[in-house]
């Protein structure tokens, strides 16, 4: 694996002519915020050596290149699966390959059901913490050049890129919420009985990604600055029958807020 991540890690930074440290995973319905990049260069994954591909509606497939507010940044429009097919590893490379990149900073954008009863589509979570209900992707063989064996979590989302990230909405009059957030196997939508379950558990949230690239981003030391935008309700009386589509929509509404926050969070570091 060392050798495939240090081989995609010098292809990417031969076809680039920046040296960005933070990247930003761009969730379902939010590769808009790519938009606002001042792009210096664009690569489809499609002719990336060792990368996966995307193949999710709303997943462009590409990594963006430029300045962000200033700052130069990484953007992957799209991003992995477990319910893909993909292993743990494949859906994880990607960070692999960003930290070998010299990036220092992630963040971290997806869509998720809201299984707090005070939260309503459209909110915007910052994420807290974490309940990994999927299989854990440093299970195997560990390299000690990535990082320990043994992973303290007790700070999987950095507390100073949080606290800049509520005060830029706080500044904006952008409401948010924050929160846990549950990672779950997908690709089916819970049943009203499991949200009952990952509620009880202790989560606002649920969600088919993100957990398995903060592991991985902890395990390299790689602060993380994570965000949900509630798309629909996993509560008693809320829960409708909902598509990817709703999905989408339910994004689109908000993604203007969401690039006000990562803007001025990234320009702050």
């Amino acid at each position: 694996m060392l050798g495939k991540i240090k081989e995609t890690a010098r292809f990417i930074q031969s076809k680039i002519s920046i040296k960005p440290r933070i990247a930003i995973i761009l969730g379902s319905g939010l590769g808009d915020l790519a938009n606002d990049i001042e792009v210096s260069e664009k690569i489809l994954y499609t002719d990336i050596p060792n990368f996966p591909v995307s193949t999710i509606k709303g997943h462009k497939g590409q990594l963006i290149f430029g300045t962000l507010n200033g700052v130069e940044v990484l953007a992957m429009q799209g991003r992995f699966h477990y319910y893909e097919g993909y292993t743990m590893s494949e859906v994880t490379f990607p960070v692999r390959v960003f930290k070998h990149m010299g990036i220092q900073y992630l963040f971290v954008s997806n869509a998720s059901g809201g299984v707090n009863p005070d939260f309503e589509v459209g909110d915007i979570m910052f994420i807290t913490d974490h309940i990994n209900l999927l299989p854990n992707p440093l299970i195997g063989q560990n390299f000690e050049e990535l990082g320990p064996r043994f992973v303290d979590m007790s700070e999987a989302y950095d507390k100073k890129l949080l606290s800049k990230a509520t005060r830029a909405a706080r500044h904006h009059g952008i409401h948010y919420k924050t929160g846990v957030y549950a990672g779950t196997t997908g690709p089916t939508y819970e049943t009203p009985s499991e949200y009952y379950y990952i509620r009880s558990l202790g989560a606002d949230a649920v969600g088919m990604s993100t957990v398995p690239e903060v592991i991985v981003a902890r395990h390299m030391d790689m602060p993380v600055f994570a965000v949900t935008v509630i798309s629909d309700l996993g509560v008693k009386g809320k829960i409708i029958e909902i598509s990817h589509q709703e999905v989408l929509a339910a994004v689109e509404q908000v993604t203007p807020k969401l690039i006000t926050i990562f803007k001025d969070v990234i320009k702050d570091l």
